[in-house]
Protein backbone atom coordinates (compact mmCIF):
# COMPACT_ATOMS: atom_id res chain seq x y z
CA UNK A 1 0.00 0.00 0.00
CA UNK A 2 0.92 3.32 -0.97
CA UNK A 3 1.34 6.50 1.16
CA UNK A 4 -1.01 8.83 -0.30
CA UNK A 5 -3.56 5.26 -0.18
CA UNK A 6 -3.23 5.60 3.51
CA UNK A 7 -3.80 9.14 3.74
CA UNK A 8 -7.00 8.77 2.12
CA UNK A 9 -7.74 5.92 4.15
CA UNK A 10 -7.29 8.03 6.91
CA UNK A 11 -9.30 10.65 5.71
CA UNK A 12 -12.42 8.29 4.88
CA UNK A 13 -12.34 6.71 8.80
CA UNK A 14 -12.40 10.68 10.19
CA UNK A 15 -14.93 11.92 8.13
CA UNK A 16 -17.40 8.55 8.90
CA UNK A 17 -20.36 10.12 10.47
CA UNK A 18 -21.42 8.02 13.99
CA UNK A 19 -24.56 6.59 13.98
CA UNK A 20 -25.99 4.39 17.03
CA UNK A 21 -23.93 1.13 15.95
CA UNK A 22 -20.93 0.64 17.63
CA UNK A 23 -17.56 0.71 15.36
CA UNK A 24 -15.28 -2.09 15.84
CA UNK A 25 -11.29 -0.71 15.10
CA UNK A 26 -9.07 -3.98 15.02
CA UNK A 27 -5.59 -3.97 14.67
CA UNK A 28 -3.59 -7.22 14.96
CA UNK A 29 0.06 -8.82 13.85
CA UNK A 30 -0.28 -11.77 11.04
CA UNK A 31 2.44 -14.77 10.57
CA UNK A 32 1.85 -17.04 8.51
CA UNK A 33 -1.48 -15.77 7.18
CA UNK A 34 -2.46 -16.19 10.77
CA UNK A 35 -3.66 -14.12 13.89
CA UNK A 36 -0.03 -13.97 15.59
CA UNK A 37 -1.87 -14.24 19.04
CA UNK A 38 -5.07 -15.53 18.56
CA UNK A 39 -5.72 -16.37 22.21
CA UNK A 40 -5.24 -12.65 22.96
CA UNK A 41 -7.58 -11.42 20.27
CA UNK A 42 -10.13 -14.08 21.55
CA UNK A 43 -10.01 -13.10 25.00
CA UNK A 44 -9.98 -8.83 24.18
CA UNK A 45 -12.95 -10.23 22.19
CA UNK A 46 -14.73 -12.11 24.78
CA UNK A 47 -14.24 -8.56 27.24
CA UNK A 48 -16.12 -6.58 25.14
CA UNK A 49 -18.54 -8.72 24.20
CA UNK A 50 -19.61 -8.55 28.36
CA UNK A 51 -19.82 -4.95 28.24
CA UNK A 52 -22.55 -4.50 25.55
CA UNK A 53 -26.41 -5.41 25.35
CA UNK A 54 -29.10 -4.90 23.10
CA UNK A 55 -28.91 -3.60 20.04
CA UNK A 56 -25.29 -2.34 20.80
CA UNK A 57 -24.43 -6.26 21.23
CA UNK A 58 -26.30 -7.23 17.92
CA UNK A 59 -24.15 -4.59 15.61
CA UNK A 60 -21.43 -5.67 17.34
CA UNK A 61 -21.13 -9.43 16.80
CA UNK A 62 -22.88 -8.74 13.21
CA UNK A 63 -19.43 -6.11 12.67
CA UNK A 64 -17.46 -9.26 14.37
CA UNK A 65 -18.65 -11.88 12.16
CA UNK A 66 -17.37 -9.93 8.95
CA UNK A 67 -14.30 -9.23 10.54
CA UNK A 68 -13.97 -12.99 11.04
CA UNK A 69 -14.61 -13.92 7.56
CA UNK A 70 -12.04 -12.06 5.84
CA UNK A 71 -9.64 -13.35 8.71
CA UNK A 72 -10.16 -16.87 7.74
CA UNK A 73 -10.11 -16.17 3.61
CA UNK A 74 -8.50 -12.79 2.55
CA UNK A 75 -5.11 -12.83 4.31
CA UNK A 76 -2.36 -12.07 1.95
CA UNK A 77 0.76 -14.13 2.54
CA UNK A 78 3.58 -11.73 3.00
CA UNK A 79 1.58 -9.69 5.35
CA UNK A 80 2.65 -8.93 8.71
CA UNK A 81 -0.25 -6.33 10.19
CA UNK A 82 -3.73 -6.22 9.38
CA UNK A 83 -6.23 -2.96 10.52
CA UNK A 84 -9.74 -3.39 10.15
CA UNK A 85 -12.84 -1.12 10.84
CA UNK A 86 -16.52 -2.39 10.40
CA UNK A 87 -19.43 -1.51 11.64
CA UNK A 88 -22.99 -3.23 11.17
CA UNK A 89 -26.12 -1.53 11.44
CA UNK A 90 -28.09 1.26 8.77
CA UNK A 91 -25.28 2.68 7.54
CA UNK A 92 -22.45 -0.61 7.36
CA UNK A 93 -19.27 0.41 6.94
CA UNK A 94 -16.34 -1.89 6.50
CA UNK A 95 -12.38 -1.19 5.91
CA UNK A 96 -9.57 -3.83 5.64
CA UNK A 97 -6.01 -2.73 5.27
CA UNK A 98 -2.65 -5.44 5.05
CA UNK A 99 0.50 -4.45 5.57
CA UNK A 100 4.34 -5.63 4.99
CA UNK A 101 4.49 -4.39 8.69
CA UNK A 102 3.61 -5.84 12.33
CA UNK A 103 0.66 -3.85 13.96
CA UNK A 104 -0.07 -3.93 17.95
CA UNK A 105 -2.77 -6.41 18.78
CA UNK A 106 -5.60 -3.76 20.02
CA UNK A 107 -9.27 -3.78 19.49
CA UNK A 108 -11.77 -0.93 20.35
CA UNK A 109 -15.24 -0.42 20.13
CA UNK A 110 -16.05 3.34 19.65
CA UNK A 111 -18.74 5.27 18.17
CA UNK A 112 -16.34 6.79 15.33
CA UNK A 113 -13.16 4.46 14.44
CA UNK A 114 -9.77 4.86 16.42
CA UNK A 115 -6.62 5.51 14.26
CA UNK A 116 -4.20 6.35 16.01
CA UNK A 117 -2.23 2.96 15.42
CA UNK A 118 -2.53 3.85 12.02
CA UNK A 119 -1.13 7.48 12.39
CA UNK A 120 1.61 5.50 14.24
CA UNK A 121 2.61 3.30 11.59
CA UNK A 122 2.63 6.12 9.15
CA UNK A 123 5.35 7.88 10.91
CA UNK A 124 7.20 4.97 11.75
CA UNK A 125 7.48 3.91 8.11
CA UNK A 126 6.58 6.40 6.25
CA UNK A 127 8.49 6.33 2.69
CA UNK A 128 11.77 6.46 1.25
CA UNK A 129 13.81 4.98 -2.20
CA UNK A 130 16.52 2.42 -2.06
CA UNK A 131 19.20 2.56 -4.86
CA UNK A 132 21.09 -1.17 -5.29
CA UNK A 133 24.04 -0.62 -7.06
CA UNK A 134 26.16 -3.20 -8.41
CA UNK A 135 28.94 -3.55 -10.95
CA UNK A 136 26.54 -4.78 -13.39
CA UNK A 137 23.27 -2.91 -13.08
CA UNK A 138 21.04 -0.16 -10.76
CA UNK A 139 17.88 -0.99 -9.01
CA UNK A 140 15.94 1.76 -7.33
CA UNK A 141 13.22 0.84 -5.23
CA UNK A 142 10.39 2.92 -3.66
CA UNK A 143 9.32 1.68 -0.62
CA UNK A 144 5.83 2.95 1.25
CA UNK A 145 4.81 1.53 4.54
CA UNK A 146 7.47 -1.20 4.40
CA UNK A 147 6.54 -2.64 0.66
CA UNK A 148 8.13 -2.13 -2.60
CA UNK A 149 5.33 -0.22 -4.20
CA UNK A 150 7.74 0.38 -7.25
CA UNK A 151 10.95 -0.20 -8.85
CA UNK A 152 13.38 1.14 -11.97
CA UNK A 153 16.09 -0.96 -13.87
CA UNK A 154 19.20 0.77 -15.02
CA UNK A 155 21.35 -2.25 -16.63
CA UNK A 156 24.83 -1.33 -18.09
CA UNK A 157 25.64 -1.97 -21.19
CA UNK A 158 27.92 -5.42 -22.24
CA UNK A 159 31.44 -4.35 -23.45
CA UNK A 160 33.43 -6.40 -25.97
CA UNK A 161 37.20 -6.08 -25.31
CA UNK A 162 39.07 -4.74 -27.82
CA UNK A 163 42.59 -4.84 -26.67
CA UNK A 164 45.15 -6.50 -29.17
CA UNK A 165 45.39 -4.88 -32.81
CA UNK A 166 42.83 -1.99 -31.85
CA UNK A 167 43.71 -0.20 -28.30
CA UNK A 168 46.12 -1.12 -25.63
CA UNK A 169 44.97 -2.50 -22.21
CA UNK A 170 45.92 0.79 -20.60
CA UNK A 171 43.67 2.26 -23.25
CA UNK A 172 40.73 -0.29 -22.84
CA UNK A 173 41.54 0.64 -19.35
CA UNK A 174 40.82 4.25 -19.78
CA UNK A 175 37.55 3.54 -21.59
CA UNK A 176 36.37 1.20 -19.55
CA UNK A 177 36.53 3.64 -16.06
CA UNK A 178 34.61 6.38 -18.40
CA UNK A 179 31.88 3.94 -19.15
CA UNK A 180 31.23 2.95 -16.05
CA UNK A 181 31.56 6.97 -14.77
CA UNK A 182 28.66 7.30 -17.01
CA UNK A 183 26.84 4.59 -16.20
CA UNK A 184 26.82 5.91 -12.80
CA UNK A 185 25.82 9.21 -13.82
CA UNK A 186 22.75 8.03 -16.17
CA UNK A 187 21.53 5.94 -13.00
CA UNK A 188 22.05 8.91 -10.40
CA UNK A 189 20.05 11.17 -12.98
CA UNK A 190 17.37 8.65 -12.95
CA UNK A 191 17.21 8.65 -9.19
CA UNK A 192 17.21 12.60 -9.08
CA UNK A 193 14.22 12.63 -11.18
CA UNK A 194 12.37 9.59 -9.25
CA UNK A 195 13.21 12.01 -6.07
CA UNK A 196 11.48 15.31 -6.99
CA UNK A 197 8.67 13.19 -8.79
CA UNK A 198 7.84 11.46 -5.99
CA UNK A 199 8.98 14.23 -3.35
CA UNK A 200 11.15 11.70 -1.59
CA UNK A 201 13.09 13.02 0.88
CA UNK A 202 15.39 10.04 2.21
CA UNK A 203 17.48 7.61 0.63
CA UNK A 204 19.23 4.69 1.13
CA UNK A 205 22.16 3.44 -0.61
CA UNK A 206 22.77 -0.22 -0.84
CA UNK A 207 25.11 -3.08 -3.03
CA UNK A 208 28.74 -3.64 -3.52
CA UNK A 209 30.93 -1.60 -1.31
CA UNK A 210 32.81 -0.17 -3.79
CA UNK A 211 29.81 1.00 -6.08
CA UNK A 212 28.17 2.49 -3.26
CA UNK A 213 31.04 4.84 -2.76
CA UNK A 214 31.78 5.45 -6.04
CA UNK A 215 27.92 6.53 -6.21
CA UNK A 216 28.61 8.92 -2.99
CA UNK A 217 31.21 10.41 -4.82
CA UNK A 218 29.27 11.56 -7.74
CA UNK A 219 25.97 12.18 -6.00
CA UNK A 220 24.98 16.35 -6.02
CA UNK A 221 25.19 17.78 -3.18
CA UNK A 222 21.52 18.09 -2.56
CA UNK A 223 20.72 14.02 -3.17
CA UNK A 224 23.56 13.74 -0.39
CA UNK A 225 21.78 15.62 2.20
CA UNK A 226 18.66 12.90 1.93
CA UNK A 227 21.25 9.67 2.32
CA UNK A 228 20.20 8.36 5.63
CA UNK A 229 22.17 5.20 5.68
CA UNK A 230 24.22 2.47 3.08
CA UNK A 231 23.90 -1.30 3.42
CA UNK A 232 25.83 -4.37 2.04
CA UNK A 233 23.93 -6.19 -0.73
CA UNK A 234 24.90 -8.25 -3.89
CA UNK A 235 23.43 -8.19 -7.30
CA UNK A 236 21.59 -12.12 -5.93
CA UNK A 237 20.36 -10.44 -2.45
CA UNK A 238 16.37 -11.11 -2.40
CA UNK A 239 14.85 -7.90 -2.75
CA UNK A 240 12.46 -8.65 0.14
CA UNK A 241 15.69 -8.78 1.90
CA UNK A 242 17.25 -5.76 1.14
CA UNK A 243 14.26 -4.01 2.34
CA UNK A 244 14.38 -5.37 5.62
CA UNK A 245 17.95 -4.60 6.07
CA UNK A 246 17.34 -0.87 5.51
CA UNK A 247 13.56 -0.64 7.42
CA UNK A 248 15.96 -0.20 10.86
CA UNK A 249 17.98 2.46 9.30
CA UNK A 250 14.64 4.25 8.26
CA UNK A 251 12.76 3.89 11.30
CA UNK A 252 15.82 4.75 13.37
CA UNK A 253 16.53 7.86 10.78
CA UNK A 254 13.07 8.93 11.77
CA UNK A 255 13.20 8.73 15.42
CA UNK A 256 16.32 10.94 15.05
CA UNK A 257 13.50 13.50 13.36
CA UNK A 258 10.80 13.01 16.07
CA UNK A 259 13.71 13.68 18.31
CA UNK A 260 14.38 17.12 16.75
CA UNK A 261 10.86 18.22 17.08
CA UNK A 262 10.94 17.57 20.88
CA UNK A 263 14.47 19.82 20.30
CA UNK A 264 12.34 22.30 18.52
CA UNK A 265 9.63 21.80 21.15
CA UNK A 266 11.60 22.73 24.03
CA UNK A 267 13.42 26.00 22.58
CA UNK A 268 9.77 27.53 21.52
CA UNK A 269 8.58 27.21 24.74
CA UNK A 270 11.91 28.05 26.75
CA UNK A 271 11.90 31.74 24.62
CA UNK A 272 7.96 32.31 24.45
CA UNK A 273 7.86 31.02 20.64
CA UNK A 274 5.04 29.53 19.17
CA UNK A 275 4.76 26.07 21.03
CA UNK A 276 2.43 24.75 23.39
CA UNK A 277 2.66 21.78 25.48
CA UNK A 278 0.26 19.29 27.63
CA UNK A 279 -2.76 17.83 26.69
CA UNK A 280 -5.21 20.83 27.44
CA UNK A 281 -3.46 23.63 25.40
CA UNK A 282 -1.86 21.22 22.96
CA UNK A 283 -6.43 20.50 22.31
CA UNK A 284 -7.17 24.10 22.18
CA UNK A 285 -4.83 24.64 19.48
CA UNK A 286 -5.78 22.09 17.68
CA UNK A 287 -9.55 22.71 17.92
CA UNK A 288 -7.78 26.63 16.56
CA UNK A 289 -6.18 24.90 13.68
CA UNK A 290 -3.12 26.84 14.58
CA UNK A 291 -0.89 23.27 14.69
CA UNK A 292 2.11 23.06 12.43
CA UNK A 293 3.21 19.60 14.39
CA UNK A 294 1.57 17.48 17.03
CA UNK A 295 4.69 15.71 19.25
CA UNK A 296 3.57 12.86 20.67
CA UNK A 297 5.07 10.47 23.14
CA UNK A 298 4.82 6.57 22.23
CA UNK A 299 3.50 5.86 25.70
CA UNK A 300 1.19 8.86 25.57
CA UNK A 301 -2.01 7.81 27.51
CA UNK A 302 -4.48 10.50 28.94
CA UNK A 303 -7.34 8.06 28.16
CA UNK A 304 -11.32 9.46 28.55
CA UNK A 305 -12.02 12.94 29.29
CA UNK A 306 -15.24 14.71 29.10
CA UNK A 307 -16.01 16.94 26.50
CA UNK A 308 -18.77 19.31 26.27
CA UNK A 309 -21.48 18.29 23.51
CA UNK A 310 -22.23 22.47 23.55
CA UNK A 311 -18.81 24.50 22.71
CA UNK A 312 -16.77 21.75 22.46
CA UNK A 313 -14.59 22.45 25.87
CA UNK A 314 -12.78 20.02 27.73
CA UNK A 315 -12.34 18.83 31.17
CA UNK A 316 -9.69 16.21 32.54
CA UNK A 317 -11.11 15.49 35.69
CA UNK A 318 -12.20 11.92 36.22
CA UNK A 319 -15.87 13.26 37.64
CA UNK A 320 -18.33 14.33 35.21
CA UNK A 321 -18.89 18.34 35.64
CA UNK A 322 -22.09 19.82 36.77
CA UNK A 323 -21.81 22.13 34.20
CA UNK A 324 -18.88 23.77 31.35
CA UNK A 325 -17.60 26.19 32.74
CA UNK A 326 -17.04 28.11 28.80
CA UNK A 327 -20.85 27.67 27.76
CA UNK A 328 -22.80 26.77 31.00
CA UNK A 329 -24.01 23.34 29.38
CA UNK A 330 -24.82 20.75 31.35
CA UNK A 331 -24.37 17.49 28.53
CA UNK A 332 -21.22 15.92 28.34
CA UNK A 333 -19.74 12.68 26.58
CA UNK A 334 -16.91 10.94 27.32
CA UNK A 335 -14.16 10.75 24.46
CA UNK A 336 -10.76 9.16 23.96
CA UNK A 337 -8.94 12.68 23.80
CA UNK A 338 -5.42 10.88 22.16
CA UNK A 339 -7.93 10.04 18.82
CA UNK A 340 -9.13 13.12 19.16
CA UNK A 341 -6.30 14.95 18.61
CA UNK A 342 -4.85 12.89 15.96
CA UNK A 343 -7.75 13.49 14.10
CA UNK A 344 -7.93 17.33 14.30
CA UNK A 345 -4.46 17.25 13.16
CA UNK A 346 -5.05 15.10 10.34
CA UNK A 347 -8.26 17.11 9.26
CA UNK A 348 -5.86 20.37 9.72
CA UNK A 349 -2.98 18.87 7.68
CA UNK A 350 -0.73 19.05 10.79
CA UNK A 351 2.47 17.06 10.88
CA UNK A 352 2.63 14.30 13.44
CA UNK A 353 5.43 12.98 15.02
CA UNK A 354 5.48 10.15 17.60
CA UNK A 355 8.60 10.04 19.65
CA UNK A 356 9.71 6.43 21.22
CA UNK A 357 11.97 7.88 23.97
CA UNK A 358 11.89 11.43 25.33
CA UNK A 359 12.33 12.52 28.72
CA UNK A 360 11.97 16.04 28.47
CA UNK A 361 8.22 15.56 26.51
CA UNK A 362 7.34 13.19 29.01
CA UNK A 363 7.99 15.56 31.65
CA UNK A 364 5.62 18.17 29.37
CA UNK A 365 2.66 15.78 29.75
CA UNK A 366 4.17 13.49 26.48
CA UNK A 367 2.45 15.86 24.39
CA UNK A 368 3.12 19.41 22.70
CA UNK A 369 2.31 21.28 19.82
CA UNK A 370 4.44 23.27 16.98
CA UNK A 371 2.25 26.52 16.03
CA UNK A 372 1.86 27.89 12.46
CA UNK A 373 0.40 31.12 14.18
CA UNK A 374 -0.25 32.33 17.48
CA UNK A 375 -4.49 33.89 18.25
CA UNK A 376 -6.13 34.47 20.83
CA UNK A 377 -3.03 34.18 23.30
CA UNK A 378 -5.70 33.60 26.57
CA UNK A 379 -7.16 30.48 25.00
CA UNK A 380 -3.57 28.84 25.23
Amino acid sequence: MELKNLNQHIHNLISLTATEAPVISCYQSLVNRRLKDRNIFVERIRTLQHRLSGSEREDFDTALAQIQRYLDTELLPDAQGIAIFCRAGKEPFFLPMQFRVPLPNWIAVDNVPNIYHLIELKDTYHRYIVMIATEESVRILQVNLGSITAQMWNERPELRKRVGREWTKAHFQRYLKERKRKFLKESIALLDKLMVAGDYSHLILAGNTNVVSQIKNELPKHLMERVIDSVTASGSTPLKDVVESTLAAFVEAEEQESRAKVRDLLSQLRTGGLAVAGTGPSYRALCLGQVDVLVLHKDYQPGMVWLCNQCFNLDLDSVQPESCPECGSRTFRKVDIKEKMVSLAEEFDSTIEVVNQSDELVQLGSVGCLLSYRLFDDYI
